[in-house]
């Protein structure tokens, strides 16, 4: 699919949470009607050659189209090398071309939570892109969650996306759940999140937020005991959810950290084994028990992953 995200203010409350979802009659309500694809993993040798890849799909999405460039950061571990190649290279005007096209938006947030913290993503990839990546992209949007309204705040980042006409470019990663589950995005099991589901606020689970926090640590990220204390605080996720990802114009998929996060051998194996049901509510229960199958419903998908990543 490549249907942009839409402007809505049409909610709909799961449980303790609230989902943003579209109301245009281009988005499928029925995710039965997608096609199920299998997913081919490209097995690459390191977590650099992973980077280069992904630094790759960007100038390849920029040459293909004029004009700006919309593209989703990743956070964690999935796409560091590629943040540490953009940075040097952001520090010479190399990609100054690039990097002027492009509006970048993050995908997640713990909330609440500063954009100071150690553990929150705007402080990682500052941390990891450096500021003359910053000071050259034509935007940057983060989601924001140090905020008394977090309903208006999705608005505002959901509607901006839209106003740029969508996303180009969406870098995702895996995060193992119980069971061999998997979350996408911040999309957790249970989260009853839909195929027109732009974004989303849901309750945290501990599993998210042990994973967040175990993942910053091993990526390097300076973490205060102050910092932690607030992480373990925050009481809900903000995410983008499936209609963001399944109108994405390109996922470039990565993980690279089954090393310090073995649960992913399992999760990633059941993406790809898993048959998908033909009938619509097997579907959608299979949808929302394992989030990481939605992968499975883009036709233009790319999966970037380490040897370990496939061993049994």
């Amino acid at each position: 699919m490549s249907t942009p995200v839409q402007q809505t203010t049409n909610l709909h409350t799961v449980g303790a949470g609230f989902w943003v979802r579209s109301s245009t009659p281009g988005a499928e309500s029925d995710p039965s009607r997608l096609q199920a694809n299998q997913i081919n993993p490209e097995i690459f040798e390191s977590e650099a050659e992973v980077g280069r890849a992904q630094l790759e799909e960007i100038q390849r999405a920029a040459s293909s189209k004029s004009g700006d460039l919309v593209i989703i950061l990743l956070g964690g571990r999935g796409a560091q090398a590629m943040y540490r190649l953009i940075g040097q290279m952001a520090e010479t005007p190399g990609l100054d071309t690039l990097l002027g096209r492009l509006h970048v938006f993050t995908q997640d947030a713990l909330a609440p939570l500063r954009m100071s913290n150690g553990l929150s993503f705007v402080r990682d990839f500052e941390r990891l892109l450096g500021d003359a990546f910053f000071r050259k992209v034509k935007s940057f949007t983060p989601i924001r969650t140090d905020t008394d309204n977090l309903e208006a705040e999705l608005i505002r980042y959901t509607e901006k996306l839209e106003s740029l006409g969508g996303i180009d470019l969406f870098f995702l990663g895996l995060g193992p759940e119980s069971g061999g589950a998997s979350h996408l995005a911040y999309i957790k099991p249970g989260s009853g999140a839909t195929s027109r589901d732009i974004a989303g606020v849901i309750p945290i689970s501990p599993s998210i937020l042990e994973h967040h926090i175990k993942k910053f640590k091993v990526g390097g990220s300076t973490v205060t005991e102050a910092d932690e204390a607030e992480c373990r605080a925050a009481t809900h996720i903000m995410t983008l959810g499936p209609a963001a990802i399944l109108g994405a114009r390109r996922i470039v998929h990565s993980i690279v950290d089954a090393d310090t996060a073995p649960a992913k051998r399992e999760s990633y194996r059941r993406v790809l084994d898993t048959e998908l049901s033909e009938d619509s509510a097997r579907r959608a229960a299979q949808l929302d028990a394992n989030p990481g199958l939605w992968l499975r419903l883009h036709t233009n998908l790319r999966s970037l992953v380490l040897p370990d990543v496939m061993a049994v």
